[in-house]
């Protein structure tokens, strides 16, 4: 999609600042690593699991765990040099299990909904597990996330990396072909950055969507709501849903709508509007359609900006779209990390991605993954303070 006259100006900080990361090196280079590993917990089949802590010169710290290739804590420093946990998440394995918010979680086979959890590829109808009403959600009853993950130091100039290996078997969760899945979590070594590789190989066509489930809250995770954020969507249009949270299959421009985040604005100045796509996601749970410089480039998703830290995130993808979804089923029923209490849009999630129910959609960008081919994505995610 080519990007408006009028959005140029409004991106020209975004582009600067892909240009700089597009010009860092993926890690190829040895370097010494100070990647610590520690054990995690064990889940219910009593297999134990770790977390990885990732740290950069400048502070900044990432603990990643291998149950769900799960983001478990990211700290950064706010305007005054604080460090801060931003992302939502629980302190034991078990909870990430048992959960269903899918807190950090690397999610597959499928991100998002599946209509009625059914889908024809080659001529044949893929029946999967429902787990979200009539729909499948997040790659069915035990999705990528719920799983263990292999995982290895792959750290190099670059910054510190984690690889982590995940192998699903044809059929799991009624999906075709067995898929070989990687996932490089890099905490850059020269700005405060987490960068994610997704990479995957199929023996059988199938359909895939991977992303990262995290849930920020740039003030801090169980410090209050996030409606005061300012928040930028590199988004002209927007996909929208029907009663069942699964889009109509129409493209809609975000102009004179509360989806126009084309530039900064509050969530909550139109998330309470009297509009039905709101009413019918709570809120907002929808997927937004970047705007992309070629389909494949490296370009601004999005930018959040939270006046009481300081912090900003800038989030940067390969993908076409992005979920911005602001915690409207959270409900004070969650206890998270250090006993905090996650309430209703006390988070916001960006998940990079395709568009939900894409093998429904013949119009949408194409989730086919066919053997000999290697599926590519790329998502960075770009801390920095604002006076």
């Amino acid at each position: 999609m080519a990007i408006p006259n009028a959005r140029i100006s409004a991106m020209i900080a975004a582009l600067l600042f892909l240009g700089a990361m597009t010009r860092l090196p993926y890690p190829t280079t040895e370097a010494k690593s100070k990647m610590q590993k520690q054990a995690f917990g064990k889940i219910q089949d009593g297999q134990s699991v770790d977390l990885y802590t990732l740290t950069n010169k400048y502070g900044m710290t990432v603990r990643i765990s291998n149950f769900g290739g799960t983001l478990v804590s990211l700290e950064v420093p706010d305007r005054d040099g604080k460090l801060g946990d931003v992302v939502l998440g629980y302190d034991n394995p078990a909870d990430y299990e048992n959960g269903k918010a899918h807190f950090g979680g690397t999610i597959g086979r499928y991100a998002n909904r599946i209509a009625h959890g059914k889908f024809t590829l080659d001529g044949v109808v893929y029946t999967l597990p429902l787990n979200n009403g009539e729909n499948t959600l997040h790659g069915g009853i035990r999705g990528f996330d719920k799983h263990v993950w292999s995982a290895k130091d792959v750290s190099s100039s670059a910054g510190e990396a984690l690889e982590l290996n995940y192998v699903s078997k044809d059929r799991e969760e009624g999906f075709p072909g067995t898929l070989t899945v990687k996932a490089v979590y890099t905490l850059l070594a020269d700005q405060n950055a987490v960068r994610i590789d997704y990479t995957a190989t199929t023996d059988k066509d199938t359909v895939l969507n991977l992303t990262n489930h995290s849930y920020f809250n740039l003030a801090g995770q169980g410090n209050g709501d996030i409606l005061q954020h300012q928040l930028t969507l590199y988004a002209s249009q927007f996909t929208p849903i029907d009663a069942t949270l699964i889009p109509t299959g129409k493209l809609q421009d975000v102009h004179n709508t509360p989806f126009d985040f084309l530039h900064p604005m509050a969530i909550s100045v139109r998330i309470n509007m009297d509009d039905q796509q709101l009413k019918l996601g709570r809120g907002y749970d929808h997927n937004w359609v970047l705007d992309k410089r070629s389909p494949s480039s490296l370009s601004p998703a999005a930018r959040a900006y939270d006046p009481q830290s300081g912090r900003v995130l800038e989030v940067s993808t390969t993908e076409p779209g992005m979920q911005f979804y602001t915690g409207n089923f959270l409900d004070g029923t969650d206890h998270g990390k250090n006993g905090k209490v996650y309430g209703y849009r006390s988070a916001f999630c960006l998940e990079t991605q395709h568009f939900p129910d894409s093998p429904n959609h013949k119009d949408f960008p194409s989730t086919v993954l066919k053997p000999g081919k290697t599926f590519r994505s790329t998502s960075i995610y770009n801390f920095s303070v604002q006076k």
